[in-house]
């Protein structure tokens, strides 16, 4: 076992099995049925989720699906697997087991016991925090809504579909917080969730880079990669909440979050199998004529996404981190993990930024670098992946590499917002920029040449011509299995 010489060993996992009751027309493990107001006002607003999940959730219709559904939480197993339709899956509310010992770990309040309820001074923040967090979940799915259409097989058809509904109970696991612990505002709140489509322009989504088209499965491998990997993160810190109920609720989605992190990494790493297959049998690196896709072009998608994906964890320097930080509300990855106080306020980092056409580093308090600090983690996670990409190229005898491009890259947010940066890290003027910005991110042409080769493959064991089978199946069923049946058994 591997031990981070600056967090320790992980803590041995503790805590009994919670059933989850699916008895109940909300399935939870809140014992939702003694609070029968809430219980009347998640049962008002499931109705409205169920039309938005039939309007804005997937678009190719389907008999039923191979789904993984929660059935307890615990460290001793919470997944059962069934074929289901999917406008028929339970979603529904799940903590994790509390802990009634449970201490707040960090800033002011460390030592304390966690709170059970909002406290009045940071009513405001917390339902900021889960606001944001919850208009992530539904928009990922209006985001992914056509992929259906051009599935690559139908065991990539059944993870899309998994992705998909476990993005709509996180959504439900905040809705349940707005409702519970927030009263009129937070259930005024919920119905926003409903009413905010991605890429609305008049009502769009409250991050940018769930405004982003989802234009081919490269692209939604690449989003289950770097931006589901961003909310790992963003579950990552919240789990640490003084809040309680927030906590217990992030430590149970980052469960279901590993699954799509694990779509995203193995889906890349499939397509270059392919596609270094293709380049060793025709000698070329332009692997298109022969229906693949160029390293060329998945690198600059992988610049693309990795960019906007780092612009989610906002300014390098931030008072409101800090601020949550010393309040108890958010804080840091693995944080009772941390060799230091916890308290941060002699603490300080090293910051780069730019001035004088120069990359130049300062020190500055961490209490406001920590979304610096929550990105350094995050980067350095992406790129464990990218080696992981980079040895399927070494094992079929390729020297060509992915990379990860420059901190400094494509960013609109933070220190490096607007100045023109390559991916290498070199500064350059804007007409540089603009003459060369076509060689390091996904043109429209690139993206018509792979939305070219999306044809969908509906036959069981086949596989579209530009990705290679997976070694396995999904819970020890063969890649062949019949993990989607399709509304219209004629295509299959």
């Amino acid at each position: 076992m591997t031990i981070d010489s600056r967090t320790g060993a992980a803590p041995a996992p503790t805590g009994p099995l919670s059933r989850v009751d699916y008895s109940e027309r909300i399935p939870n493990n809140v014992d939702l049925a003694g609070d029968r107001r809430l219980q009347r006002a998640l049962e008002g607003w499931q109705p409205k989720f169920l039309d938005w999940w039939k309007k804005l959730g997937p678009g190719l219709p389907t008999k039923d699906v191979y789904l993984r559904t929660a059935v307890a939480v615990g460290r001793d197993g919470w997944a059962h697997f069934d074929h289901v339709p999917m406008d028929e899956y339970r979603w529904g509310i799940f903590l994790a087991e509390r802990d009634p010992d449970r201490k707040v770990n960090f800033g002011k309040h460390k030592g304390e016991p966690a709170w059970q309820e909002v406290p009045g001074e940071h009513r405001a923040d917390l339902l900021r925090l889960i606001v944001v967090q919850g208009d992530t979940e539904p928009a990922s799915v209006e985001q992914q809504r056509v992929l259906g259409n051009t599935a690559p097989s139908i065991y990539d058809l059944r993870n899309l579909f998994q992705v998909n509904v476990e993005e709509g109970r996180h959504l439900w696991a905040m809705v349940y917080l707005l409702h519970a612990y927030f009263g009129r505002e937070g259930r005024e709140e919920a119905e926003q969730l409903l009413k905010r489509n991605s890429g609305d322009l008049d009502a769009p989504r409250i991050l940018a880079a769930f405004n982003e088209a989802t234009t081919d499965w490269l692209q939604f491998f690449m989003f289950t990669y770097f931006t589901d990997r961003d909310g790992k993160y963003q579950l990552g810190t919240l789990k640490e909440s003084a809040f309680d109920p927030l906590a217990r609720t992030c430590e149970f989605m980052l469960k279901e979050e590993a699954h799509h992190m694990f779509v995203g990494t193995t889906g890349v790493q499939r397509v270059l199998e392919r596609t270094a297959e293709l380049m060793r049998e025709h000698g070329t690196a332009d692997v298109f004529p022969f229906g693949g896709i160029s390293l060329d072009v998945i690198q600059k998608y992988l610049n693309f996404q990795f960019s906007v994906s780092m612009d989610l964890f906002g300014s390098e320097q931030s008072t409101n981190a800090g601020n949550y930080y010393t309040s108890g509300l958010k804080g840091r990855w693995m944080e009772t993990r941390r060799k230091d106080d916890h308290v941060l306020l002699e603490a300080t980092r090293e910051l780069r930024y730019l001035e004088d056409g120069q990359i130049r580093t300062k020190t500055v308090p961490m209490l406001s670098a920590l979304n610096l600090d929550l990105r350094d983690e995050y980067a350095a996670d992406c790129a464990h992946g990218v080696r992981r990409w980079n040895q399927a190229l070494e094992d079929a005898g390729l020297s060509e590499r992915l990379y990860l491009p420059h901190e400094g890259f494509n960013r609109k947010v933070g220190v490096y917002a607007g100045h023109p940066i390559t991916p290498h890290g070199e500064i350059i003027d804007e007409d540089t920029w603009q003459a060369r910005a076509a060689e390091w991110l996904p043109t429209p042409e690139d993206r018509e040449r792979v939305a070219s080769l999306m044809v969908p493959e509906y036959e069981y064991g086949k596989f579209a011509g530009w990705i290679a089978p997976p070694k396995t199946g999904i819970n020890d069923q063969p890649v062949e299995f019949d993990y989607v049946h399709l509304a219209d058994e004629g295509l299959i």
